[in-house]
């Protein structure tokens, strides 16, 4: 019997999943650029630039991440042109996930508007748990993304979602606990809370923001002092 992996069954389903999968998301990219060539100068520029991102995330799918990244990119800069914080966030993830030498700096611009912008908080702690993954397990940087999250899960969500979103977040505090300082127990978690200073906002959110400045290294793509003034006053 052959060793080759190629020929065991499970590798054979796998395979003949795989190539339905992508014939499907092409099907549908040919159906969105289909709908986008239908659209018309008069067509709400948020409606084709969100179209134009649901392209942006096909591409990725099928693996043509330079068609990805340089879409979401175009994408990304509308939606701040135009306010739209949560998309703003979601072109940010796209390009992340296309793994270039600059998907790090997509990933830093998109959680400080995730943060810093009433958005949704599933996208929120979304986007702080790849700070995290990036993070090695020493950093300082990943147990304050982790306690940014619960923090957000906290203030922005309310009843059911919030404790099962607030959970998470937990459930992400105690494994970076785990791997920054072997952290395996309530009390010792607690304590480790406590000498990392995760409890005060005031201490921990400008300590993700010295963080976010190092990955970018001064790469903004945007002047934050100008969209600070767009923040609504609830």
């Amino acid at each position: 019997m052959s060793n080759n992996d190629e020929t065991r069954p499970g590798v054979a389903i796998d395979q003949a999943f795989n190539v339905l999968e992508n014939e499907d998301t092409q099907a549908l990219l040919n159906s969105q650029l289909e709908q986008l060539a239908q659209m018309t100068d008069s067509t709400p520029a948020e409606d084709r630039h969100t179209l134009e991102l649901d392209v942006a995330s096909s591409q990725l799918a099928l693996e043509n991440k330079n068609e990805a990244w340089d879409l979401a990119k175009s994408c990304f800069e509308k939606f701040i042109e135009l306010s739209l914080w949560q998309k703003a966030v979601e072109a940010c993830d796209v390009m992340f996930q296309c793994e270039t030498d600059d998907s790090i700096i997509a990933l830093a611009n998109g959680v400080w508007l995730a943060v810093t912008f009433p958005i949704s908080p599933e996208t929120s702690v979304a986007m702080l748990q790849h700070i995290i993954d990036e993070t090695p397990d020493n950093s300082d940087g990943a147990a304050v993304a982790a306690i940014t999250a619960h923090y957000l899960a906290d203030i922005r969500c309310e009843g059911e979602k919030a404790e099962s979103l607030k959970f998470l977040a937990t459930q992400m505090i105690a494994q970076v606990a785990k791997r920054h300082s072997q952290v395996n127990d309530q009390e010792m978690l607690e304590f480790w809370i406590e000498r990392m200073e995760l409890k005060d906002p005031a201490v921990f959110l400008p300590k993700l923001a010295k963080v976010l400045d190092i990955i970018i290294n001064d790469k903004w793509w945007y002047d934050r002092d100008k969209l600070r003034q767009l923040i609504p006053d609830n």
